[in-house]
């Protein structure tokens, strides 16, 4: 009995430590959320960790999907919603999209009861059936987006160089990256899936392996009711993962697609699949940023293609970290994917957006930091070496230069995010290289 409570006892710290690790971010805005809304919405993709977030804030739970139940709740969503939502505050409602009926209850509820902070809503899909949603929320929800963790949320990030402290502009900056090339592999392919976190390292890769195979031949088609062929999801999501970090149009995935497809797949097919992905919040493209320029290029409107996690890249192209390390163009487009994710996070913990700039000269910036107050951070991503990294240097000077700062503030930050690279640093022109490993909100 003894050896027994002593390994629930290691058990049930590291599961708290790992824990911890994993909410602190989304932990902290939904409780900020909390105190200044009604209800608080939490989406993304499955196995992120929405339902173990919120559940730390809820005095009462409600699961919609509980197989053992979900037929009686879903009578109760069309008879009587307001029994549904009894129970103390806040109230979780678990996949509250399976019963969109219940988001009009709420906002009733709230509307005529005082206080904030009474439902925390989570779901993994958008709802297939909006028609029954009448009111938008606005004044009574408010949203919160999850992903998978981030590099410092899982342990493999030091954290020494903080985003926040970087748009403070410090004279010196100081952090050491313990990751190497073999490392990056396999955190590309691991993903930032907290199950995988907790895993060996040698079954860890095997669930974005579960969790691409459970979106082909499940969730691509019960999103919105409609069956779909799991051959042409796994054909698009191929073909997705090789435009990671690109422009590519739908029209060349699409042809793309029908190089390997004996069957035809028209132009609506493949939106609708796409559409479904992104209900499923398995697709996150990256917006456009439109600043005032000196120069008269056009820029590029179209948004750049990523999944919401590198792993998912992966599984689709049914690559480990070994073939990453044989084909380094290959991961250095996937490690893009990577630092999207994790930029997101920490931009997001700290009220800001990420964007991506190109325009008809050919010059790009790989993602931009945006916040309301009008400030921002260029940021170019390169998996390391000098030439990289010296490429990444000339873009982000020549980016600086085309800018209206008349128009518009001049960048707060100007940073090349790397991979490989011991220590993180500020060179003399004010640019700063950070490794991966070192970065945090």
């Amino acid at each position: 009995m003894i050896c027994v409570s002593i390994c629930e006892l290691i058990y049930n710290y590291f599961s708290a430590k790992f824990f911890r690790n994993n909410c602190g971010y989304t932990f902290k805005i939904l409780s900020l959320k909390l105190e200044s809304s009604g209800a608080v919405l939490i989406e993304g993709p499955k196995w992120c960790g929405k339902t173990t977030t919120a559940e730390q804030h809820a005095r009462s739970t409600l699961y919609m999907d509980d197989s053992e139940i979900m037929e009686q709740n879903m009578r109760l969503a069309g008879i009587s919603p307001k029994r549904l939502l009894t129970g103390n505050t806040p109230r979780l409602i678990d996949e509250w999209q399976i019963a969109p009926q219940l988001w009009d209850t709420i906002r009733f509820t709230v509307d005529h009861k005082d206080g904030f902070g009474q439902f925390i809503l989570t779901g993994s899909a958008i709802p297939a059936d909006r028609s029954k949603i009448h009111h938008s929320g606005t004044g009574r929800f408010s949203w919160l987006r999850m992903r998978p963790m981030s590099l410092f949320e899982s342990g493999e990030s030091t954290g020494e160089v903080s985003l926040e402290n970087l748009f403070a502009s410090p004279d010196q900056i100081e952090g050491e990256n313990h990751l190497n090339i073999d490392d990056i592999a396999f955190l590309i392919c691991r993903g930032g899936w907290p199950q995988a976190v907790k895993m060996r390292k040698e079954i860890a890769v095997s669930v974005a392996g579960n969790y691409y195979d459970a979106v082909v031949n499940n969730d691509i088609s019960r999103v919105d009711g409609v069956s779909r062929s799991p051959e042409r999801a796994k054909r698009v999501m191929h073909s997705y993962a090789r435009a990671q970090g690109s422009q590519t149009s739908l029209n060349a995935i699409r042809r793309d697609i029908l190089a390997n497809d004996v069957d035809t797949f028209d132009a609506d097919t493949l939106y609708a699949y796409i559409d479904a992905l992104k209900k499923i919040f398995v697709i996150e493209d990256s917006p456009a940023w439109n600043p005032n320029l000196r120069s008269k290029s056009a820029i590029r409107t179209s948004d750049t293609r990523y999944f919401v996690d590198p792993s998912i890249a992966t599984a689709a192209l049914g690559a480990g970290p070994n073939d990453l390390i044989n084909d380094l163009a290959t991961m250095g487009l996937l490690f893009e994917t990577l630092c999207m994710r994790d930029l997101r996070v920490y931009a997001e913990a700290l009220g800001g957006e990420v964007y991506h700039y190109r325009d008809s000269s050919g010059l790009e910036c790989d993602a931009v930091i945006h916040f309301r107050n009008g400030s921002y951070g260029l940021i170019e991503i390169k998996l390391g070496g000098d030439k990289l990294i010296g490429e990444g240097v000339d873009s982000l000077q020549k980016m600086a230069k085309v800018i209206d700062t008349t128009k518009m503030k001049s960048p707060s930050i100007k940073m090349v995010l790397t991979g490989t690279g011991k220590y993180a640093y500020k060179r003399e022109d004010g640019i700063y290289i950070v490794p991966i490993g070192c970065l945090k909100n």
